[in-house]
């Protein structure tokens, strides 16, 4: 089989590919230069290449963001809420925490969040996330009170959090 198929059946959601784990595959980084010259993969972030036929999807820019982090970055506070379309967001910024320092620049408008500990981390819409009432509870600070209280009904509605965890938030946003 060519390297590129091995490649098409390892990659995921996104059509994304890190360099490391390409390396896994028996692909070396030039050939990953190699075969996005010649259109075979496309180069979207450092060390990150997509896949030309995978069709785009919505969360795509948020995959791509996190996948450049690296292996153990999620999405967290405000683009968690704008993910899951809970509240209006602005959609300019993007917030990806890491358990260690990112020195590499990921892209105009993403902020890096250093965190250390245990994070509640979920899969949604297939990008590693914040829990949905821990990120709630996070963007409170950025996008106020009401919009917070907003998101939380809409948490609660779509099925991201319970009816406890809701009434948690609004109680811990009322204080």
């Amino acid at each position: 089989m060519a390297k590129i198929d091995d490649i098409y059946d390892a990659v995921d959601d996104f059509g994304l590919i890190t360099s490391v784990e390409a390396k896994g595959l028996g692909v070396s980084n030039a050939e990953l230069v190699q075969m996005a010259r010649r259109g075979k993969l496309q180069r979207v972030g450092r060390g990150v290449y997509r896949m030309p036929v995978w069709p785009y999807q919505e969360a795509a820019p948020y995959a791509i963001a996190v996948k450049s982090a690296g292996p153990d970055a999620y999405l967290c506070g405000e683009s968690v809420v704008a993910l899951l379309g809970l509240a209006p967001i602005d959609p300019g910024r993007m917030w990806i925490a890491s358990p260690g320092r990112v020195r590499r620049r990921l892209g105009e408008g993403v902020r890096m969040v250093e965190r250390r500990g245990n994070a509640r981390v979920e899969l949604y819409e297939g990008v590693p996330s914040q829990y949905a009432a821990d990120a709630v509870r996070e963007a409170a600070g950025t996008m106020g009170r009401d919009r917070a209280l907003q998101a939380a009904d809409e948490a609660m509605r779509q099925g991201y959090i319970t009816k406890g965890e809701r009434q948690e938030l609004v109680k811990e946003l009322e204080a």
